[in-house]
């Protein structure tokens, strides 16, 4: 009977163990505190995180966002959490990440073990190459032909540490200006000011669609390298990490993410209707497949 007993006693603490286990902790607590969860998100990234002409915030990052919304808003069943929306950019979104004036960052992130010793990402969300564009008519078809010319690139981008590293590994420089955003870069090269963008070239991409002359632009065919992107959030937020990445999971085994990609890659796209008619590439399609939160270095 004593055993039984026993046996009932460690039954029930476990129960209890196992409730409290599942209590949110960290970044989920404080939504359910404050009914918020704070959006950090892009304003010229098209096509994953930009703004419209009236200010609304607009993408494939977002999309997938407001699907953990969802999420987030079902496991602490509290369906009238709020999404607040704060502009972040490639300097800022770490710092406002640690101090918490957002949660997770809705754009395109490269996930880089140098980045992981300060933030988490989700599992991929897209594989991009780093590449340049150039003015189609300017000579200029690959990063070779680069040397004592303006390399125009934005400010904390990992192309910067690529492009230096290619220069040295084949014995020539460029001259590099740095802007605080993808759309000031591209302005660089549109008004003759550097003779190449460095970047993404998804976001090559959405710049030269969405210029006035599109047909002014190339992509050259070099590429630095391929790199994954990751949604952003805090380190060592286990809780939160696992509803974004299974929102992403489910996403993907119901086919709705590859209809959201469809929707900002194959298809027109605010506020032109320009449609980017980038096709979803093998390297993404693996990382679907296997779904991993793997960086680079």
């Amino acid at each position: 009977m004593k055993v039984v007993r026993h046996l009932i006693g460690l039954c029930a603490l476990a129960s209890v163990v196992s409730v409290h286990a599942q209590a949110p902790t960290g970044t989920l607590q404080r939504i359910q505190e404050t009914g918020e969860i704070r959006i950090g998100h892009r304003e010229s990234s098209v096509p994953f995180s930009y703004l419209l002409d009236d200010g609304k915030p607009v993408g494939f990052a977002m999309d997938l966002c407001a699907k953990v919304v969802e999420t987030i808003k079902a496991d602490l069943k509290k369906p009238d959490i709020k999404a607040v929306l704060r502009p972040v950019n490639l300097s800022t979104q770490i710092p406002l990440l640690q101090n918490q004036s957002v949660d997770i960052v809705c754009g395109p992130a490269t996930n880089t073990l140098e980045r992981q010793k300060q933030v988490a990402f989700s599992n991929t969300i897209f594989v991009s190459s780093i590449r340049a564009v150039v003015k189609a008519d300017g000579g200029i078809n690959k990063f070779s032909e680069l040397g004592g010319k303006t390399a125009a690139l934005t400010a904390a981008s990992t192309s910067i540490a690529l492009l230096t590293k290619y220069e040295q590994d084949n014995k020539f420089e460029t001259k590099k200006v740095t802007s605080p955003d993808h759309a000031q870069s591209f302005l660089m090269l549109s008004t003759g000011r550097a003779q190449a963008f460095v970047m993404d070239d998804i976001l090559l991409a959405s710049m030269i669609a969405n210029s006035p002359r599109p047909s002014d632009f190339k992509i050259i065919d070099d590429a630095l390298r391929a790199e994954p992107y990751g949604l952003v959030m805090r380190k060592d937020d286990p809780q939160f990490k696992a509803a974004v990445d299974k929102t992403l999971l489910a996403l993907t085994k119901s086919g709705e993410y590859q209809k959201i990609y469809s929707k900002w890659f194959e298809a027109p796209i605010p506020p032109k209707n320009v449609n980017l008619s980038f096709p979803m590439t093998h390297a993404l399609k693996d990382a679907l497949a296997s779904p991993n939160d793997r960086g680079i270095e």
